[in-house]
């Protein structure tokens, strides 16, 4: 005898109206309707638009548990819907626009690695300065304990007498 399985949280919505978080982008409005589940992914369908999308199962996340005022569906990733799909969304890295008059200064073009620029962020002094400082530190530290010792070997030891008293 088959053990019927329990049905998923997001079964458990029947016809509720739920959101997505974070909400997919290109979507104008995030109010879906949950239409099934299969192995590899969710169907939903649009409250506003009426389309239908097919979200993989892995980025699903958790169904809230407060209720009010919408239900919210976890999405582990954020998504974007383009071409009729929802895909996940890449943020682009914008070069940033040069200096003006900075062509002079500008490195030549290569294929491969970029070039690595070393930037400190102190000056040469302040570092030299205190290197100096750290060392006469260590250096007086060093002779203090380099004499304590040589007085304690110096000296024979003399601890206290005890004798006795006749009563």
């Amino acid at each position: 005898m088959a053990i019927p399985s329990l049905p998923t949280p997001l079964e458990q919505l029947g016809n509720r109206p739920f959101s997505f978080y974070p909400p997919i982008l290109g979507v104008e409005r995030n109010e879906w309707l949950f239409r099934r589940a299969t192995w590899p992914e969710v169907l939903v369908t649009n409250a506003h638009t009426g389309a239908h999308v097919a979200i993989p199962r892995r980025f699903v996340g958790e169904v809230s548990r407060i209720e009010e005022p919408v239900v919210i569906v976890g999405l582990l990733k954020e998504l974007e819907y383009r071409e009729g799909a929802v895909w996940p969304n890449q943020r682009c890295v914008l070069q940033m626009p040069q200096a003006v008059g900075a062509e002079t200064f500008a490195p030549q073009r290569r294929s491969g690695i970029a070039p690595v620029i070393g930037i400190s962020l102190h000056s040469e002094t302040h570092s030299r300065r205190g290197r100096m400082i750290v060392g006469a530190l260590v250096a007086g530290i060093l002779a203090a304990l380099a004499v304590a010792g040589a007085l304690r070997d110096s000296h024979p030891r003399s601890g206290p007498i005890y004798r006795q008293i006749p009563r």
